[in-house]
């Protein structure tokens, strides 16, 4: 069983990486070219549409797999990466996640994009939300490079 459950780490791990790399490397950049209304009221909008079952699954779901996988894991030859891959999910994804770039969006989901303080808030978001998620998108990539190499470890299972 803590093969198959390594592996839909690894993959769970990179499915999370690949949409917060989206975010890093396009979204944010062409939000922020939009006029500071507009790019407020999508991003409220993409706030809202991620609360759904199949990110939530893959996102919540893949913490409680890697909590699961490190603890049983912990006998097996390759224990140090499935922990290491684990924890640097659950504190550097979903932790950063929870701790820095939900509060940013429950600030923006506050604010009415047409107010006075909407241009300053709008820039602030744009550079700490992005730069938090560079470091949610860098875990998830390293987690999931992590359950690769146990995976690559023999033997299986655990002795």
């Amino acid at each position: 069983m803590l093969e198959p459950a390594t592996l839909l780490c690894a993959l769970g791990c990179g499915l999370i990486a690949g949409a917060f790399f989206a975010f890093s490397t396009f979204v944010m950049k062409a939000l922020g070219k939009l006029p500071t209304a507009q790019g407020i009221a999508a991003m409220q909008s993409i706030n809202l549409a991620v609360i759904n079952p199949w990110f939530m699954a893959a996102f919540m779901g893949t913490a409680l797999l890697c909590v699961i996988v490190a603890a049983l894991g912990w006998n097996a030859p390759a224990a140090s990466y499935l922990f290491g891959g684990g924890v640097l999910y659950v504190a550097g994804t979903f932790g950063v996640t929870m701790a820095c770039n939900v509060p940013r969006n429950n600030a923006l989901a506050a604010v009415d994009p047409a107010s006075a303080q909407a241009e300053t808030l709008w820039r602030d978001y744009l550079s700490s939300w992005t730069f938090w998620n560079h470091v949610r998108t860098i875990a998830a990539l390293g987690a999931s490079a992590l359950f690769i190499l146990a995976l690559g470890s023999r033997p299986w299972p655990p002795a």
